[in-house]
């Protein structure tokens, strides 16, 4: 009986330990799915943040897209003329994208932060800022740059990138005519077959003059706008006396001015820059034949600094350029910014164009940028360049900014001015019809 017992007992352990065995068996499985369906859960609660949100900033442009991880800036960058004899003209604009920038403050949580680059107002400088901007993926778009002799090279480098490129002040035809034009360039500022053409009539019209001497130094902006000048006088009914260059960093035109003394000019007309403009402004005054000739220039040498180079010897003298006579509510609130800020007034033409420039390009940011719950930016390069194509009806200080197929994004107001009493003064306005 007790042998029985004992074996019945050692039976029923040896069943309990099975049962326990089969039973750990049977549930790990059930653990192991319930834990990968506590894993899925885990995963997919952060892909509602994650891989969701992966799928919506994919970025699927033509061109590619600038990435911008959470609390880092939307970077620019500017190209513009900020040292050397032609500063005074690009600082100006400098300040104008300033500005601008500080006033947008951010966009969608994102700060603006500004690359200043030297363009140096000739083709090696504009080259070299292009290469460099053109070498930073961070980099969205760029305002610039000041002369259009920087802007052919530079647009070339950063158009093959597919960075946008607005210019403030490149005023050359060849830059936004269909046969050069690359497809990233836009600017703010007119087309100099208008400015051209503008002062033409004002000499041919207004001043009643029939011969004109007109001189360039080779550059994109120079020989551009002397040639459309040259072209429109002469369908008028004038005649271009001589039609010569110079070198831009010439140092004696006394030949020059002499065998354009010989042909018997009314006026000479020199859309230069500052350092061959004041040159060809002193020396004129002393040439025999040359007494009583007008003398013209452009918005290359719009500034103090040009004064201050030429002297007395600007005194009367006409210069075409943009009208400044900006009477908006938008430039008031830029004067007092810009006075704040910098301590004096606009130096040069171009700080409002600058300043819409910029506008442009951060409304066009803006439109097409991408953000993730995280605050991840997505800007499609490409969907970049069609919004600022697509500008129309932008309300600026310059007027209002509307791009046509080619670039060309100006509301194009131009003025002649009088240097009167050290000062550039408006003495007539081109009516653009």
């Amino acid at each position: 009986m007790k042998r029985l017992s004992w074996l019945t007992l050692l039976m029923l352990l040896l069943t309990m330990v099975l049962v326990a065995c089969g039973g750990s068996g049977d549930a790990e499985p059930e653990a192991d799915s319930g834990d990968t369906a506590g894993d899925t859960a885990d995963t997919a609660d952060t892909g509602d943040t994650g891989e969701e949100m992966a799928e919506e900033m994919t970025c699927d442009d033509a061109i590619g897209c600038v990435e911008i991880a959470p609390g880092d800036p939307i970077r620019i960058a500017s190209a513009l003329v900020i040292t050397g004899p032609n500063e005074s003209l690009g600082l100006d604009s400098q300040y104008g994208v300033e500005i601008a920038i500080k006033d947008r403050g951010e966009i969608s949580g994102h700060s603006i932060e500004l690359q200043a680059e030297d363009e140096g107002c000739n083709a090696e400088g504009g080259q070299a800022a292009g290469q460099k901007i053109a070498s930073d993926p961070s980099i969205v778009g760029v305002i610039g740059t000041s002369c259009s002799g920087a802007g052919v090279p530079m647009s070339q480098i950063v158009c093959a990138e597919g960075i946008a490129m607005i210019s403030p002040s490149n005023t050359a035809p060849v830059l936004t005519d269909p046969e050069t034009r690359q497809s990233c360039y836009f600017r703010t500022a007119h087309n100099d077959k208008i400015q051209g053409r503008a002062m033409a009539e004002y000499v041919f019209n207004e001043l009643g003059l029939t011969k004109a001497a007109v001189v360039h130094d080779g550059d994109p902006y120079t020989e551009g706008l002397a040639s459309v000048f040259r072209d429109a006088f002469t369908e008028l009914g004038g005649e271009v006396v001589a039609f010569e260059a110079e070198a831009a960093d010439a140092t004696n035109v006394e030949p020059l001015l002499t065998s354009i003394a010989a042909a018997g000019p009314e006026i000479i007309y020199y859309p230069v820059f500052i350092p061959l403009g004041s040159l060809i402004t002193k020396t004129a005054k002393e040439i025999d034949g040359l007494e009583g000739v007008v003398l013209a220039a452009a918005d290359g040498v719009q500034s103090p600094d040009f004064i201050d180079a030429s002297g007395d010897a600007a005194e009367g003298m006409y210069v075409s350029g943009p009208d400044l006579g900006f009477g908006n509510d938008i430039y008031t609130q830029f004067l007092a910014t810009y006075q704040a800020d910098y301590g004096t007034e606009p130096t040069a033409p171009f700080h409002a164009h600058a300043f819409d420039a910029t506008n442009m390009l951060l409304n066009a940011i803006e439109s097409v940028a991408q953000v993730g719950a995280d605050g991840t930016m997505l800007i499609g390069r490409q969907a970049l360049l069609d919004a600022l194509g697509a500008t129309s009806g932008m309300a600026g200080i310059t007027g209002t900014i509307t791009c046509d197929a080619n670039g060309d994004c100006a509301d194009p107001q131009i003025a002649v001015s009088q240097v009167q009493d050290g000062s550039f003064n408006a003495v007539w306005n081109y009516a653009n019809e």
